[in-house]
Formats: C-alpha cells, structure tokens, sequence
C-alpha cells in the first residue's frame, strides 16, 4: 500500500526526476504551452502553479526562489512581469490539461500543459510554389524519351 505517498516517480532516479521537472515548468513559462506525456503533465502542474503564486507575492525572496528553480533569467522575468499580473485576481488553476492522443513511437497517451488565457498562435501557411517555366521542358523531354 502506497500510504502518504504523493507524487509520481516517472520511473527516474530523484535528481533526474527534478531536474525533468525543472525544465519542464520552465517550457510552460517561456511558451506558456507544452506537449509531454499525462504522467509528466500531471507533475509538473503544481510546481507551475507554485512559480505563479510566488510570481504574484512580487518579493525579493519570492524572485530568488524562483529564479533558484527556474533554468533561465528570461523564464524568471516573464514570469514576474507577464504572467503572475494576468493571474492577479485569479485564486488558483493557471493551468490546463489537455490529452491530444498518443505519441507514435511507443504509444504513450500525450497531453498539453498550457496556462489559462494563453491564445493559440497559429502557423502561417507557406504559399505553394507555382510550376516554373522549366517544368514544360522537363516534360517534353519525358514525353520525347517515351516515344521514341
């Protein structure tokens, strides 16, 4: 029986856990949205939300233990300038989860650890090249090769 036991191992040793989990909160705070697998996605959610709640204290000491946790100085500053004032009036739940089906490799059920609010960037389409004028004369050369 696993009594008063939180958290999942991820099947890592513990500072290779930490340190999976360390880079993941730090994606969700530079990208504000990530694709991991459910189990790492269901991990990493509170230690998001706890960067937040010290983003909205707003202390010296808030900013050094998150700048401790936190890979990046530009993670630790859009953390404090960005995303803890759109939270300000919220009490808690910054994050989402969103499953998006399974990886194609090993069949591992995917997911989107996104914040609240965070709006979808979408992707410009790349306009399709027209055929260029040397296509016709590849095609007559195929043509002249078949016939004759």
């Amino acid at each position: 029986m696993r009594h008063l036991v939180a958290g999942s191992k991820l099947g890592k040793q513990p500072a290779h856990r930490r340190a999976v989990l360390r880079n993941l909160v730090t994606n969700v705070i530079e990208r504000e949205r990530i694709t991991t697998t459910i189990a790492r996605a269901r991990a990493a959610r509170p230690l998001v939300e706890r960067m937040i709640t010290l983003g909205k204290r707003d202390t010296l000491h808030a900013r050094r233990q998150a700048a401790a946790f936190l890979q990046t100085k530009d993670a630790t500053r859009k953390l404090f300038a960005e995303i803890a004032p759109r939270f300000s009036d919220r009490a808690g739940g910054y994050t989402r989860i969103v499953r998006a089906g399974w990886r194609i490799g090993d069949g591992a059920e995917l997911a989107i650890l996104e914040l609240i609010g965070s709006e979808l960037k979408k992707k410009e389409k790349k306009a399709k090249r027209e055929k260029t004028p040397e296509a016709p004369e590849a095609e007559e050369k195929e043509t002249a090769k078949a016939s004759s």
